[in-house]
């Protein structure tokens, strides 16, 4: 849902405040616009229409189409990072981590579909972060299993890249039921992947 527009005429919100509301709903607007027509499909036009800002507004913080991408791309990293920090170890924890990582992509589905489909035609930029993200998770991985060899570490590489593949599959084929039945394979597979884990 986007953020509530602010009251018209005058009110008590200071300049930041103004700023930083309108920012936060062009962001979600950019989302839920990208999510129904894809990067390449999706106009400033259309941006603005949905945030309910003027065109003015927009071209304040963002000099176009791509900044304000990555801007709302900052954010839905952000959320995926603060949402999924594990706090212990072992397969019990990957357990938890899976379904915190299962649980907000399926309650943001436009955000998830922002960074897992979108960020392929948003540019180089775009996908550096997405990686540093996915990258972030990989180490969050070698923490939760104490991965120490060059082979463990390649698993827990290889399990990432296996649970962006499969999510993703379930956005592009708009299958978002078929999120939470990933859980337990993606469990066993951890299980298969580092078979020295408990």
């Amino acid at each position: 849902m986007t953020p509530a527009r602010l009251p018209s005429g005058r009110h008590r919100l200071s300049r930041e405040e103004v700023t930083g509301a309108q920012r936060a709903r062009m962001l979600r607007a950019a989302a839920d616009v990208m999510a129904e027509h894809g990067y390449p499909g999706t106009t400033v036009a259309a941006i603005i229409k949905r945030a309910g800002v003027s065109r003015e507004t927009f071209y304040q913080q963002f000099p176009n189409k791509q900044a304000c991408f990555i801007a709302a791309l900052e954010d839905a990293i952000d959320l995926l990072a603060t949402s999924v920090t594990p706090a212990g170890s072992g397969l019990a924890q990957f357990d938890r981590f899976v379904g915190d990582y299962l649980g907000i992509l399926a309650e943001h589905p436009a955000v998830a579909r922002l960074f897992l489909i979108e960020t392929y035609a948003a540019g180089p930029e775009a996908m550096r972060r997405r990686l540093e993200l996915q990258q972030h998770f990989v180490e969050l991985l070698v923490e939760i299993f104490g991965a120490r060899s060059p082979r463990e570490r390649f698993a827990c590489q290889a399990l990432v890249g296996s649970i962006v593949s499969l999510v993703t599959a379930r956005f592009v084929e708009d299958d978002l039921g078929g999120l939470r039945a990933l859980h337990e394979p993606i469990v066993a597979l951890a299980r298969d992947l580092l078979p020295g884990v408990s």
